[in-house]
This record gives C-alpha cells, sequence and structure tokens, in this order.
C-alpha cells in the first residue's frame, strides 16, 4: 500500500496532522495507531479517568527503571493507547506554558518557535468557552471549557488567596501566576480529545485518509539516507507500507525515539548491545527526556460530597451516575482536578517554578491505592526541572517496553524546590475557608523539618505524565529534528510530538503538543 504521507501515532499531534494533512483532496493520507478505536465508555465520561490511570486499559503504563533519587522505587508512567492518545486518558488540563519558555526554545536557535510564533497555531485549533480573543481562538475544533466547580474547589481558590496568592481567572491568557480555576478539554459533559475533535469529524469524509487501528510500527524503512515508508504488523501479519512524500511519526516522548532507534537511527552505544545495525548515527535519539516530579498530598475527609470510598458516597454516586445520563452533569462530567495554581517558591523568581492541581478526592500512587472513606488531595509538581533522564531499548523487539529513566529527584535543586512548593501547599489547604473538610493528612501529619519532608519526598514522588525532549529540537551535537522538525540526515522523516522540545514548558504538555503538530502541518504541506 502507498500513501503520501504516514502518520505513526494517533495521539495528541497525530490527530491533528491527519486532519490538517487529509484536507487536501489530492494526497493520501495513513493514520497508524497500536491501540484500539476510543470506543470505550471510560474514555468519554470524564470521570473514567480514575479507572483507566492504575490499569492497562487504553493504556501502555509503563515502568521506569529503579529510580535512586525517589530511593530506589520504580515509577509509573501511564500513556494513551488509542485513537487520542494521551488526550484520550489523560486529565483533560488546557495549559499552554508560560509565554517565555517559546521564547526560550527560540533563544536555543528554533526559528519560529517564539511565544509570538506559536501563539497563532494554539488560536487555530481552540474553541474557547469564551470566544476568540487576543489570547484565545474561537473557532478551532478543541473545545476548551470549565466544569461546574465543586464548592471544595471554590474554597481551595479562596484558601490560596488567603495565603497570599492571587486569584488568576485565565492561566492561559496575559500571565500565568495565580491560583484558578482550570481550562478543561470536555465539552457537554464528555471528554474531547483529540481524536473527538480532530479525526471523528473527517474520518468518514474524506475518502483520502486512511486509519489503521491495532497496528504496531515495528521500523521506519529507509533506502540510503531517505525514510520510504514503513514497517508495520496488523493482527500478527506484517506489511510494508510506502511513503511517498514523507514519515511522520508522531508516538510520543517514548514511542518516538524507541521507534528510531529499531530503525537504526540513534547512537551506536544504544543499538548495538540489542544487535541493531546503524543506519545513521544520532547521539541525541532517547536523550534528554524531561518529566515534571510530582507529589501528591492526600488528606482525608469527613465530607461524603467529596470523592471516595463509602457505604453512603455509593449511594450518592449511583444517583449521580443517573444523573450523568440524562444530563451530563454532576460528577461524573468533572476531571476532578478542576483547579490549581503556578506560583513562585522565591519571589525574586521571573516566572513561577510550581504548579498545583488540587483534586477534590483521594488521589494516591497514581489512583492504585485506594482508602476507605473520603478525602482531597493536591499534586505538588517542580516545573522545570534539572534533573535530566533518558529512553532507551530493552530489546529489539518492538513489542517490547522501551527503557524508561526520568532520573527523578536526580539533581538537589529539584529536592528544594518541591519541599518548598509542599510547604506553600500545605500552607493554603490549613487556611480557614478548608476548615469545613476536616482535612486529615494522611502521611506526613505532625512532620515538620526537612529531613522529614524530604524522606516523604522521596518515597511518594513520581510522574504527573509530561515527558518531553527525547528527539529534540536544534542544531547542537544532540538534537535529532531541525526546526522544521526534520531528522537531522534523513531525508523524508520529520517528528512531530512533545519528543521534539527541547525544554519542557511550565505546564502541562497536551496544548503544547497539539499545537507543535499546528505549527508543523503548515511547513509538511508546502514542502
Amino acid at each position: 500500500m502507498e500513501f503520501d504521507y504516514i502518520i505513526v501515532g494517533a495521539g495528541s499531534a497525530g490527530c491533528v496532522l491527519a486532519n490538517r494533512l487529509s484536507a487536501d483532496p489530492s494526497v493520501r493520507v495513513c493514520l497508524l495507531e497500536t491501540g484500539p478505536e476510543d470506543k470505550s465508555p471510560l474514555i468519554h465520561t470524564p470521570l473514567g479517568v480514575a479507572a483507566i490511570l492504575p490499569t492497562k486499559h487504553v493504556n501502555w503504563a509503563f515502568h521506569t527503571v529503579p529510580q535512586p533519587g525517589l530511593g530506589g522505587r520504580t515509577g509509573y508512567q501511564p500513556r494513551g493507547k488509542t485513537l487520542g492518545g494521551s488526550s484520550s486518558i489523560n486529565g483533560m488540563i488546557y495549559i499552554r506554558g508560560h509565554h517565555s519558555d517559546y521564547d526560550d526554545w527560540h533563544a536555543l536557535g528554533n526559528q519560529g518557535w517564539s511565544y509570538a510564533d506559536v501563539l497563532p497555531y494554539f488560536r487555530k485549533s481552540e474553541k474557547h468557552h469564551g470566544g476568540g480573543s487576543e489570547f484565545h481562538g474561537g473557532d478551532g475544533e478543541l473545545y476548551v471549557g470549565k466544569v461546574q466547580a465543586h464548592a471544595a474547589t471554590n474554597a481551595f481558590i479562596e484558601a490560596a488567596r488567603q495565603a497570599g496568592h492571587i486569584h488568576n481567572p485565565d492561566f492561559n491568557g496575559a500571565e500565568q501566576e495565580g491560583v484558578g480555576q482550570y481550562d478543561v478539554t470536555i465539552r457537554d459533559g464528555r471528554r474531547w480529545s483529540t481524536a473527538t475533535a480532530f479525526l471523528k469529524p473527517i474520518r468518514e469524509l474524506r475518502g483520502n485518509l486512511t486509519v489503521m487501528t491495532g497496528a504496531r510500527a515495528q521500523r521506519v524503512l529507509l533506502q540510503g539516507k531517505r525514510a520510504t515508508g514503513v514497517q508495520v504488523s496488523i493482527k500478527g501479519q506484517r506489511m510494508e507500507l510506502k511513503a511517498r512524500k514523507e514519515v511522520l511519526l508522531s508516538a510520543g516522548a517514548f514511542g518516538s525515539p524507541q521507534l528510531l532507534m529499531l530503525s537504526g537511527i540513534g547512537a551506536e552505544s544504544e543499538l548495538k548491545p540489542h544487535g541493531i545495525a546503524m543506519q545513521h548515527e544520532l547521539p541525541g535519539v532517547g536523550q534528554n527526556l524531561q518529566d515534571h516530579p510530582d507529589v501528591v498530598i492526600c488528606y482525608k475527609s469527613h465530607d461524603t460530597s467529596l470523592l471516595g470510598i463509602s457505604a453512603g458516597g455509593s449511594l450518592k454516586m449511583g444517583k449521580a451516575f443517573v444523573d450523568y445520563v440524562r444530563h451530563k452533569n454532576g460528577p461524573f462530567a468533572s476531571n476532578c482536578a478542576e483547579s490549581g495554581g503556578f506560583l513562585k517558591t522565591d519571589v525574586n523568581l521571573s516566572r513561577p517554578d510550581i504548579q498545583l492541581h488540587a483534586v477534590i478526592g483521594t488521589i494516591d500512587d497514581h489512583g492504585r491505592k485506594l482508602h476507605w472513606g473520603h478525602g482531597f488531595s493536591c499534586h505538588v509538581c517542580v516545573l522545570r526541572p534539572k534533573s535530566i533522564g533518558s529512553v532507551g531499548l530493552n530489546s529489539a523487539d518492538p513489542f517490547a517496553a522501551p527503557r524508561i529513566d526520568p532520573n527523578f529527584l536526580g539533581h538537589e535543586d529539584d529536592v528544594r524546590t518541591l519541599l518548598k512548593g509542599y510547604r506553600m501547599t500545605r500552607e493554603i489547604l490549613e487556611q480557614s475557608p478548608m476548615a469545613r473538610y476536616g482535612l486529615k493528612d494522611i502521611y506526613s501529619d505532625g512532620l515538620h523539618s526537612d529531613e522529614q519532608l524530604i524522606d516523604v519526598l522521596r518515597r511518594r514522588t513520581d510522574s504527573v505524565y509530561h515527558p518531553i525532549g527525547t528527539c529534540k529540537m536544534g542544531n547542537d551535537e544532540m538534537a535529532v529534528v531541525d526546526d522544521r522538525l526534520r531528522v537531522h540526515g534523513i531525508e523524508g522523516l520529520r517528528v512531530v510530538d512533545a519528543s521534539i522540545m527541547p525544554t519542557l514548558v511550565g505546564g502541562n504538555t497536551n496544548a503544547p503538543s497539539i499545537m507543535v503538530a499546528e505549527r508543523a502541518a503548515e511547513w509538511i504541506a508546502s514542502a
């Protein structure tokens, strides 16, 4: 089978690419996804994320290598395995990052990636609940709205204000700092993934777009220094798909570098031990892994309006589900992490260095550890960690998971920043607006010294699901793609996903991944 473009990965970036490129009826586009169709009701019900994250349901559910900074613990890395990719299993929070993050990319020599350059592409995708404006789009495919807030969400925001933090009604507007309710990719009580927004409306209307699910890309086909297609396994059958113009890797920060290495593109030291013949040496493939180290402060509460497990709570949730089916509102229509903030641990900083996600329930160990009763929790993450990790191969088998080493808390500065953020968050939750919930700290009650709290951090920190950087954009010796996302030294091959980000943005990475695809689609179509 032959196409003009083959896109590997139908996630946050891949669905956008498929939409934009297939808008030209003269080209044939193939979109490959290892996972199944996005038919699970858990995907489309926002609260369903609580059942997806801890399991392997439409979830790769990767694990890291043991982390020295976390006391030798193995971390958990859920990633979407279905149409929509991680936009089908994430917390649905729409955050772009700080304006200066993109100016940083530009300063590194990446032309066309400053905040002024990328803002039009954020706006292009967006259908903001407030309509179009200087910072927001009103006509895009991706609906961005707000959920009906739980009383505890409003109490958290007021508590933060009483602790001295400003209220920010729009983290994606002129300024990022402050606390407030998050914008979310939820529309009429349903998740608005990139598959729902960009793929579903056009899939049956465009005969030039072929979508293959259950299709595992095994390697990029090369003819000399040019990519000519993709070898793929579909239901146990190996096929070779040809690309007349370009192969586009959108398999994410773990999948894209893994596929490059399986194809013989990477560092010899990574390929040789697995018997993979070197086709093109690029030492940066899989390096520069960055992710937000995150700790969750968990509280128990006597208030059964908060999410939890109890006889009374189960009865309430049963009634709430009936209401959700009828009216698409209530807790099942919520992403649970309804509010949060971007704060500075030092007033002299030029931008926030920690992010909070306040959750109207007890989320412990990615939802894998359950507690009887009801509760509240708050994530605290370091926005620009100095700890840098890597992605490598465990095997030459394309069906094997990659080796993931985020190196969490490997740099002492990250520990100190997280400790400050932890203390600031506790202070917020001790303010009077939260008193009605009778919060009881599960893991650090009565602990106050730096040594005690750092021990808690090392025992409880893990990912907040924002890996980037493993095929970084740039022109230095460790760069994998140029500023048009073309793989250095290989014609007809680009990487278009979060792996190209040279540095981590200050916030959730779903919206930036969509922007990257919007930015790339114009260059690809005009190439």
